[in-house]
């Protein structure tokens, strides 16, 4: 055996037994590269080395002012604002609450970028508010976790960011672009689903909106929204990068939830700021861990071996993106979005572009694939968010979620054969 073959085995075995040992996946990346270096008798301060350098990146300070962005409003009453704006449009139909928990997702996804974000926000106000409307706990559920896996496709999405830094530079502001068809269409798919739901289950309509109440709801939805056009109209503009638009919303949002709505006292501020600091450390620490991983597995050449076992099985196009769509959705459920980014991206990233297939392209259906994941269980982070706050089993709430996991999957499949849907908008803008 091979001493490159051998250091493999030692890279996976490593892997694999400390993810069964529940360490945190950061560590887990680290001490599987410590372990390979060691063997290979590589020093260890190219590991440290290439941690740091994995941070060394003025685009990477986009994603602490989105966070920092998206927690203020999150903390403030942004979401219930959101459900009202929501409620003017699909309030009304059968199963109206299911609708506007759809709509509401997919604008404060607007917002936040952050699956988890959105079944928090919007979870903790509508999961309750269809239960009293008479919904099931278990449909609430679904449709509420369901529902925020938009928040990883619209933009601005903060995977699109750990995207483009895997994949060596790829477009912020095309990937941005890109994310917004196949979100409509998501919601489109779900929002067909839930109707069909409703109706087969008898919810009422949802009751209309006040009259009265609609130049309030939409003012105040107006100034909501915002901070999304700051984001995505800065960098589209040019007016703006991704890090500056992101400081910009960051302030946007400030003034909006201390001043203008008066949502929290000024005091609130540092636990807003212990959230984010919070966050933000855990995603740098992957972000250094995964850079010294992936050094690794292109030293180790692995990237170019499973390029060569794929293109060996099939030189249809078909095929192989099938594979690796099935590869994806079975790595989601047992592993976290963020570090599979960032680990999948500088393997598979050869494989699709071998194929033709544009990085734009790759993107958006990696990151909705792996969005999937977040509610397959055995570690669906934002399913069990959603059935923490509806108070249903892990199993109902899975049950529950059949109808809208096999749609979402067919848009995705959908997303990955026809191209053009994803790549309209950003080659109209940029050609």
């Amino acid at each position: 055996m091979t001493t490159t073959m051998i250091a493999v085995i030692i890279l996976a075995a490593s892997f694999i037994g400390l993810i069964l040992l529940r360490f945190p996946i950061a560590m887990v990346l680290t001490l599987a590269s410590l372990f390979t270096a060691m063997y290979l008798g590589i020093p260890l301060a190219i590991i440290g080395q290439r941690m740091i350098q994995g941070m060394n990146s003025y685009t990477l300070l986009a994603i602490p002012f989105f966070i920092l962005a998206g927690q203020i409003m999150s903390e403030g009453g942004l979401a219930l604002r959101l459900i009202n704006l929501a409620q003017l449009t699909v309030g009304a139909i059968r199963g109206g609450l299911a609708m506007v928990n759809c709509v509401a997702c997919m604008l404060f996804g607007n917002i936040s970028g952050s699956a988890a974000a959105d079944v928090s926000s919007i979870g903790s106000v509508m999961i309750p508010m269809m239960k009293k409307k008479g919904y099931d706990a278990d449909y609430s559920v679904a449709v509420t976790s369901s529902a925020a896996i938009q928040g990883v496709v619209m933009p601005p999405s903060h995977n699109m960011i750990l995207y483009a830094l895997a994949a060596g530079g790829v477009s912020i502001s095309s990937l941005f672009l890109a994310g917004i068809i196949p979100c409509l269409i998501l919601l489109a798919g779900l929002m067909t689903t839930s109707y069909v739901i409703a109706r087969k289950r008898g919810y009422e309509k949802g009751e209309p909106v006040v009259v009265k109440e609609i130049p309030k709801i939409l003012k105040d939805g107006f100034l909501s929204m915002m901070t999304g056009v700051i984001i995505l109209g800065g960098i589209l503009s040019g007016w703006f990068t991704a890090t500056e638009s992101g400081a910009m919303a960051c302030v946007y949002a400030f003034i909006l939830t201390f001043f203008v709505y008066k949502d929290l006292p000024l005091s609130h501020v540092k636990v807003i700021f212990l959230k984010t600091f919070r966050t933000v450390a855990m995603v740098l620490f992957l972000i250094a861990s995964s850079n010294a991983f992936a050094w690794i597995l292109t030293y180790l050449k692995i990237p170019a071996m499973l390029t060569d076992v794929l293109l060996g099985v099939s030189d249809n196009a078909f095929i192989i993106l099938l594979i690796i769509n099935i590869l994806l959705l079975v790595l989601g459920a047992p592993l976290d979005m963020a570090p599979l980014i960032l680990i999948m991206t500088p393997i598979l990233y050869p494989v699709v572009t071998a194929l033709g297939m544009d990085p734009v392209h790759f993107g958006i259906i990696l990151i909705l694939n792996l969005g999937i994941g977040l509610i397959t269980p055995p570690v669906g982070t934002v399913l069990f968010v959603g059935c923490a706050i509806g108070k249903v089993s892990i199993e109902k709430g899975s049950r529950a979620l059949v109808p809208f996991f096999f749609v979402m999957v067919a848009v995705l499949l959908l997303l990955t054969y026809v191209p053009g849907i994803v790549m309209w908008l950003p080659n109209l803008v940029y050609g």
